[in-house]
């Protein structure tokens, strides 16, 4: 919370605070990338493992129920590889490909399962999940009347210590504010080995909504 108070003989009083306010939500939505990072010695060796391998993590997917339309492809790579030795020409020691897809989901109770799923079908590479909700800005909204609220009974408290009261909000603007996602963690070819799919809670996100709202100020009557 911050604010400033303004007074000259030519302008009225201008009182400006910055209030913030917090609502607490269920994730309703998850989401997770998984990838397939393959190496061989030529270039098309190594795309057709590569595609060979997600081929059979798309399959798996979809056969634990991830609809085709919440499947994106996020990235595709072919990268040679060198070995460096001092004095000399970097030499060509074969190519890396690399195939990233990015996933979503309403059944937060899957989020395991999905994770465990991908791996086993080939996914050497993935990350999440990230537990977000699938609109939020009901919950923003909350958080933005209740900080425009925060601010207001702040300005009268001022107004009233200062001998003065409010006339009127002379203008406002907003801040940033947003979900703040949960952990995403990096799990890659060890949990392959697994024997059962790893544990995941998806808690509570935190919403955000900042203004900065001037104030006219007037005497009391």
């Amino acid at each position: 919370m911050r604010f400033m108070l303004h007074r000259s003989a030519a302008m009225p009083a201008m009182l400006t605070i910055t209030a913030s306010a917090d609502v607490a939500r269920a994730p309703d939505q998850l989401r997770m990338t998984a990838g397939v990072l393959t190496a061989a010695a030529t270039a098309a060796e190594a795309m057709a493992a590569n595609a060979t391998r997600m081929n059979a993590v798309l399959a798996a997917l979809k056969a634990a129920g991830v609809a085709d339309r919440d499947v994106q492809t996020t990235g595709l790579s072919l990268n040679p590889q060198y070995r460096y030795e001092p004095n000399q020409s970097p030499i060509l020691t074969g190519y890396q490909a690399r195939n990233s897809i990015s996933l979503r989901t309403l059944k937060l109770a899957d989020a395991g399962k999905l994770i465990d799923v991908a791996i086993k079908a080939g996914a050497n590479e993935v990350q999440g999940p990230e537990f977000t909700l699938a609109n939020p800005d009901a919950a923003l909204d909350e958080a933005r009347t209740a900080a425009v609220a925060k601010a207001r009974a702040r300005a009268e408290l001022y107004a009233k210590a200062a001998g003065l009261k409010v006339k009127r909000i002379a203008s406002i603007s907003e801040g940033a504010g947003a979900p703040e996602p949960g952990p995403r963690p990096m799990m890659r070819m060890a949990m392959a080995e697994a024997g059962a799919p790893p544990p995941v809670q998806p808690g509570e996100l935190s919403l955000s909504a900042q203004v900065t709202i001037s104030f006219e100020l007037e005497g009391q009557p």
